[in-house]
C-alpha cells in the first residue's frame, strides 16, 4: 500500500484519481491521517467547493488551543474577484527568485498573467478576466486552490 500524508503531492494524486474515475467521494485513512475528497457526480461538471480535509492527531497541548482566524478585510462594494480557473497549486511568480506577477496597488489588464497554477506537474498561466487595480491578495503562494476560488480582488477600471 502506498504511504499517505497531508502533502500537496498526496492530495494532488488523490484528486487525479477522483477526476480520472469520476468518483463522487474518496476517503483514505492511514496511521491517524484521514483525507476525504468530494468529487463530481455524472450529471454535474467538476466543481470543488471545499478544499480537501485531512485530520492528524494533535499534541495534547495544541489540541485545546483554538486556531486563530484572521479578521476579514473590509470589502468594497465595487471590487470583483479574479478567480482560479482550475484546481491546483497557485504560484504568484514564475520561480521562487522572481518577483510576483502582480501586487496590491498594481493595475492589471484583461488577459495579463496574474499567476501560475500547477496541476499534475503542468504549469498553466492564469490570465486576468477583468481589468482594474489590485486591492487584495487572497490566495497563498504555494497553496492548493479550488476552481472558482478568489485569488485576487480588483477595483474595476
Amino acid at each position: 500500500m502506498t504511504e499517505i500524508d497531508n502533502s500537496t503531492e498526496t492530495i494532488r494524486r488523490l484528486l487525479a484519481l477522483v477526476v480520472e474515475h469520476g468518483l463522487s467521494d474518496l476517503e483514505v485513512e492511514q496511521e491517524g491521517i484521514a483525507i476525504r475528497i468530494k468529487g463530481v457526480s455524472a450529471e454535474a461538471p467538476p466543481v470543488y467547493a471545499a478544499p480537501p480535509v485531512w485530520h492528524a492527531p494533535a499534541p495534547a497541548a495544541a489540541a485545546s488551543a483554538a486556531p486563530a482566524t484572521p479578521a476579514a478585510p473590509a470589502k468594497s462594494s465595487t471590487r470583483v474577484a479574479l478567480e482560479s480557473p482550475m484546481v491546483g497549486v497557485f504560484y504568484r511568480s514564475p520561480t521562487p527568485d522572481d518577483p510576483a506577477f502582480i501586487n496590491v496597488g498594481d493595475y492589471v489588464a484583461i488577459d495579463q498573467t496574474i499567476g501560475l497554477i500547477e496541476a499534475m506537474k503542468t504549469y498553466s498561466e492564469v490570465p486576468a478576466e477583468k481589468s482594474g487595480r489590485v486591492v487584495e491578495i487572497v490566495a497563498e503562494n504555494g497553496k492548493l486552490v479550488q476552481l472558482g476560488q478568489p485569488l485576487f480582488y480588483v477595483e474595476p477600471s
